[in-house]
């Protein structure tokens, strides 16, 4: 059944420990309530003993023990836990207010039976506080158990394991090195209240020894009590009295980074969901951070008892920078304390810490604009993988921390801060996609936004289009490509019937070009949008041409192509070159065919695409150039 439960056997020692913990608040609880003076907090210990020439491994307390009948329930019956049995009998007693003061962490009573996942038997020597008996348990696991008299000179419990024989795929004499056990207990049992302890070997010079010059002194070995908990975590001291250099120090201690955090989050709440958490905002993205072996994830503590390394539950995606820990001694767990079970309490601690986490990278780009920049470039593609998912369900909680480059301030920016400045004549929000700002800089479409004075959003990164494709509008302002076909319907009515009619004058021309280039182009038609320069691709539909660079570099080869149009500037020389060219009957068209060729894959180019014939193009300039 154990080894059913549970993923990972050194998980025992995080279960006996807990154990101990609650057998130490138990007495002590005790004896505030019978007012008991003779027993001190102080005193109480939890102590470990390891013994590799017997193969044992010793886990006792000086707690409040366990008589004979208790012996037989708690240890006897499956799923039993004596830790909530006594939780709710003093919650009975003192109402709300004293379950609330019983901090015990035991609830489900199996996490005793995980000693046998490590050892063959187990034997427990326990005496209850004010009782002259002492009883024995010992098994074997599955062949049952006994009880008989034993003999202990003081009241707690003692547990001792019989550590299995090493296997050829398990080495079970791990969990009687010092280094192991001294591991475990950092790992999972640190802020435990009480000390825990292990005799262990240390080594000084010797004292009657007199060193030798240039000699290391001689050295003798002496054992000694060692307490391997820090038992005060951090995040329960008084904030007052934590600086941040506390901070720091202990975040890249525990997640094992260089640097300094660039923000540090840290939270209290009691309610239908009390927990503390202890978040923190990385200064850089760690070298895995885009990669599938990255894991999201808090730590899960339960009165200071970690039960989870990496909780995924608690933190969004598009959060999954975030490192941190989060205590609760309210979260339900299921019959092991290494599975959670997702209940209402989870979900709300989780509601919570993203509104925190939202709150503070808001207050993070308010008031330090440089360090938020700093942290965007590190995680901003998170957060808009964020806004791109789930059909842009988040984006009231993430559409305002995005940042784009501007063609006006030359330096990034917000979504309200261009709203801002948007005129009473501006209806769209414009954007224009591209590999670099300095592409971006030089696409004959943009020539139309700027003419008219209105400001564009540059979008480098790969997903930015397809993220603004999903989210469609922001504070009810639509976004537009520049590279849209229809983004000149803001146009004046003249400058619209002066565009169609030169389109009907050169509608035999127009229709020549689209045939010569076939099905390379939807449709050739007169730009209203260009000024300086002569010809530009755009699109029509839901791919644009970003999107079709993007979506052909990925694996599934998936010859994606964009309703591409060829849009000419009806004012530029290059358009009375291809009328009188056209004018001259077959032989010109076939010069309109070269020149129809060459505007088209210089707008390829332009677009950041790559030429698909580069050889004719070649020799078409050279023809072109020795007529």
């Amino acid at each position: 059944m154990i080894n059913s439960i549970y993923t990972h056997k050194e998980i025992f020692l995080r279960e006996l420990i807990s154990n101990a913990s609650d057998a130490l608040d138990k007495l002590y609880y005790q004896s505030l309530q019978s007012g008991d003076t003779g027993i001190k907090r102080s005193d109480f210990h939890i102590r470990i003993d390891a013994d590799k020439d017997a193969r044992t491994l010793t886990i006792s307390d000086n707690g409040i023990g366990m008589n004979r009948e208790e012996l037989e329930a708690n240890l006897g019956t499956i799923a039993r836990s004596g830790s909530m049995a006594f939780k709710e009998a003093h919650g009975e007693e003192n109402g709300e207010k004293g379950k609330k003061a019983v901090d015990i962490i035991g609830q489900f009573g199996v996490g005793f039976y995980s000693a046998f996942m490590v050892a063959d038997e187990v034997t427990v020597t326990s005496k209850a506080y004010g009782s002259d008996e002492a009883n024995v348990w010992n098994s074997r696991g599955a062949d049952g158990y006994t009880v008989t008299a034993g003999e202990k000179a003081s009241p707690g419990t003692e547990i001792v394991l019989h550590i299995k024989a090493d296997a050829e795929d398990e080495n079970y004499s791990k969990f009687l090195e010092e280094y192991t056990l001294r591991n475990l207990v950092k790992k999972y049992s640190d802020y435990i209240r009480y000390p825990i302890q292990m005799m262990v070997e240390k080594h000084r010079p010797k004292a009657d020894a007199e060193p030798e010059e240039g000699k290391a002194p001689e050295m003798e070995s002496y054992m000694e009590l060692d307490t391997l908990n820090t038992m005060e975590p951090i995040w329960k001291r008084q904030k007052s009295k934590v600086k941040t250099e506390d901070y720091n120090e202990y975040y890249k201690s525990k997640f094992g980074d260089y640097q300094d955090p660039a923000r540090v989050i840290r939270t209290s709440v009691e309610g239908v969901s009390s927990y503390t958490a202890l978040l923190f905002i990385p200064s850089h993205a760690p070298y895995d951070y885009y990669t599938k072996d990255y894991e999201k994830g808090l730590q899960l503590y339960s009165s200071g008892v970690m039960i989870m390394d990496k909780c995924k539950e608690l933190l969004p995606d598009y959060f999954n920078f975030v490192r941190g820990l989060v205590d609760s001694q309210d979260l339900s767990l299921n019959i092991s304390r290494e599975t959670l079970q997702h209940d209402r309490q989870l979900r709300n601690i989780a509601k919570n810490l993203e509104k925190k986490i939202k709150k503070e990278l808001a207050d993070f780009l308010k008031n330090d604009r440089e360090g938020y920049e700093s942290f965007f470039e590190n995680f901003g593609r998170q957060l808009k993988y964020g806004l791109y998912d789930d059909f842009g369900m988040h984006k009231d909680v993430l559409a305002d921390l995005i940042l784009f480059y501007s063609s006006m301030e030359k330096k990034m920016i917000t979504l309200d801060e261009y709203i801002a400045k948007m005129g009473e004549d501006q209806k769209y929000i414009y954007y224009a996609a591209g590999e670099s700002v300095e592409k971006i800089d030089m696409l004959p479409q943009t020539e139309f936004i700027r003419d008219k004075g209105y400001e564009i959003l540059y979008l480098t990164d790969e997903i930015d289009e397809f993220m603004l494709q999903m989210i469609r509008d922001y504070k009810e302002k639509e976004f537009k490509s520049v590279s849209a076909e229809d983004i000149a319907v803001e146009e004046s009515a003249d400058a619209q019937e002066k565009i169609k009619q030169a389109e009907e004058e050169n509608k035999d021309l127009l229709n020549f070009i689209k045939t010569s280039l076939g099905d390379k182009v939807t449709e050739v038609k007169l730009s209203p949008r260009l000024k300086d320069s002569a010809v530009c691709l755009t699109t029509k539909g839901g791919i644009s041409l970003e999107m079709e660079k993007v979506l052909n570099a990925m694996p599934q080869d998936q010859q994606i192509r964009a309703e591409r149009i060829l849009e000419l500037n009806p004012e530029h020389p290059v358009m009375e070159a291809l009328k009188n060219a056209f004018a001259q009957g077959d032989s010109g068209k076939e010069t309109v065919k070269t020149y129809a060729d060459l505007l088209y894959n210089q707008a390829v180019l332009i677009s950041g695409l790559s030429v698909e014939d580069p050889v004719t193009f070649a020799k078409e300039i050279c023809s072109l150039i020795t007529r």
